[in-house]
């Protein structure tokens, strides 16, 4: 699907998707073509068979992405673009709304995640960090919002005061901030985000894939519900599970003290 993209690079390496935004010059801003780019990367990956996780990351070790592409957005306002048929082929970033995904998807953040680029990360589900990585939601310094998802899940990941300082003041904040506050999960040299991601990646992947979905779609879907009523829904997905291939192989191997052999069936 390379020959299909401009603004961002896509490869299938095994199970694993990686997917770049690939814009250095443009700190890896996301403009509207990047957007639907994003999107039918991520498309493709949720619904192929053969790809269990994805890591999503930007090129160089600049920036994952500065957020939205201003110079863009300033022409398509100016009337340069068409603006209306632009915005209404994905949501920003791609995965940022609406994108239902229960694959593990995976954020390798090298330098600047600002703005519109700290949404799509944290629309992933696990974040590695380079430890000169910068985080901030800036927004309100230009009297906007963060209005790709930054006001719901921030709130929903940091503490209640974390969140707001970070959505109110629009400051930056480093990346020992970030793993502080569990907005990532590691910070590593910079050299090593994408090895730690693909580590991580390689051992999600040695996992039941129609396990880790269902632990996926469980725990997030439970957040939204009473406990009585997310730990119904935890029987109901756990009743899916034990009766696939998968779930039979899984105790046999242990059993038979080799490896499983998961097909996703």
């Amino acid at each position: 699907m390379a020959e299909e993209f401009e603004k961002i690079l896509y490869e299938k390496d095994g199970r694993v998707a990686i997917v770049t935004i690939n814009r250095p010059e443009r700190m890896n801003a996301i403009d509207p073509q990047t957007s639907f780019e994003l999107l039918t990367a991520m498309s493709n990956f949720r619904d192929d068979e053969d790809l269990w996780v994805a890591i999503l990351t930007g090129a160089g070790d600049r920036a994952f992405s500065a957020g939205n592409d201003l110079v863009t957005m300033s022409e398509m306002m100016a009337g340069k673009v068409e603006f209306s048929r632009e915005m209404t082929r994905a949501p920003f970033g791609g995965i940022t709304r609406g994108f239902e995904c229960w694959k593990p998807m995976i954020a390798a953040i090298n330098g600047y995640c600002l703005a519109g680029g700290l949404e799509i990360a944290i629309s992933c589900d696990i974040r590695v960090a380079a430890e000169h990585a910068q985080f901030g939601v800036p927004e309100v310094t230009r009297a906007i919002i963060p209005g790709a998802g930054g006001t719901q899940r921030l709130p929903r990941m940091l503490p209640k005061g974390i969140a707001l300082e970070l959505l109110i003041t629009g400051g930056r904040f480093d990346a020992e901030w970030a793993l502080r506050y569990g907005l990532v999960n590691y910070v590593v040299p910079a050299d090593q985000v994408m090895p730690k991601a693909r580590e991580i990646a390689d051992a999600i992947c040695e996992n039941g894939p129609l396990a880790v979905r269902a632990v996926k779609e469980s725990a997030l879907s439970g957040l939204e519900k009473s406990l009585a009523d997310g730990l119904a829904g935890e029987v109901e997905f756990s009743r899916k599970v034990v009766t696939s291939e998968d779930a039979r192989e899984g105790p046999l191997a242990f059993a038979q003290k080799r490896k499983p052999e998961y097909k996703g069936r």
